[in-house]
């Protein structure tokens, strides 16, 4: 009896960049190098930290802007993403080295990353050869409406969260808080990607917790599970679409140091996130948020 062939894998069709569009690429894939290069390893706790979290989705996200998901190309480079390390050791007593195949997978990205650069120059490079009569046609960009949907990351601060979530519905946002959304056997981080397809979030940083440097003074900072999830929206959206707003006296990371925040003790928070929503490309009606 003949053997069932395996299926055949789909390829999806190679992405078709217009030379604007390489040029972003390259410009993307170098900021995805500098990224690496400038990760320091020394800040992982047992492998994890959320800046590399952020930095694995912000790779995925730039190779699937300039190869297409499923392509060929796409499939060459998709092991960059792959910067955390696993361990396998089981015994709690064994002292596991995270630091040292976590740099050698950053190598490996660098490379990766370093030789998709290298084919998105030729491919640029092509062009001077083409006729202009063979290029493809460029249509204009269709510029794609924004969606009112707002992720707000939040602790255990919970009139923290009902006084932004309010906000945002008088502007005409819908709030999207995590806990309110059905779980459906899923883990945290799959319910955050599954409704995490926002255009912008909202970090509520308040003292929920508190923790030191060993052999430090414990003081009060946001929750662990926030952080995480502040960078996420960090590699996702980019800077320019994360509001973080911070309540009362609490540590700021030093990985986020670079990220402007504004704090809620008091009124001016709503005009301060009222321009990051208009300057992200929202319609806002400021006489609701003067009402506010």
């Amino acid at each position: 009896m003949a053997r069932a062939k395996p299926p055949t894998a789909t390829v999806a069709p190679k992405l078709q960049l217009t030379p604007q569009g390489i040029e972003r690429g390259i410009a993307r894939l170098e900021e995805r190098i500098f990224e690496l290069q400038a990760f320091d390893v020394g800040t992982l706790v047992k492998g994890r930290s959320a800046e590399i979290t952020a930095l694995e989705v912000a790779i995925k996200d730039t190779l699937t802007r300039c190869f297409g998901e499923g392509t060929s190309a796409y499939n060459l480079y998709e092991r960059a993403a792959d910067l955390q390390h696993y361990s396998m050791v089981i015994s709690r007593s064994e002292v596991v080295d995270y630091a040292t195949p976590t740099r050698r997978n950053i190598g490996n990205a660098v490379a990766l990353l370093t030789q998709a650069k290298r084919a998105l120059t030729e491919d640029l490079a092509d062009y001077d050869f083409v006729p202009n009569s063979s290029l493809p046609p460029i249509s204009e960009p269709v510029a794609q409406e924004l969606s009112r949907r707002v992720f707000v990351v939040h602790g255990h601060d919970e009139g923290a969260r009902e006084t932004v979530a309010r906000f945002l519905m008088q502007l005409g946002f819908e709030p999207i808080i995590l806990h309110e959304q059905a779980n459906q056997g899923r883990t945290v981080m799959e319910k955050v990607e599954a409704h995490g397809q926002v255009d912008f979030a909202v970090v509520l940083l308040t003292p929920d917790d508190q923790g030191c440097a060993k052999g430090g003074t414990p003081e009060p900072r946001a929750r662990q599970n926030v952080l995480l999830e502040l960078g996420y929206f960090l590699g996702r959206l980019g800077r320019a679409k994360v509001c973080a707003l911070k309540r009362g006296t609490l540590e700021i990371p030093s990985d986020f140091a670079g990220v402007v925040w504004e704090s809620m003790d008091g009124d001016s928070w709503k005009r301060v996130l009222g321009r990051e929503l208009e300057a992200a490309g929202h319609e806002i009606d400021w006489n609701k948020v003067m009402r506010a």
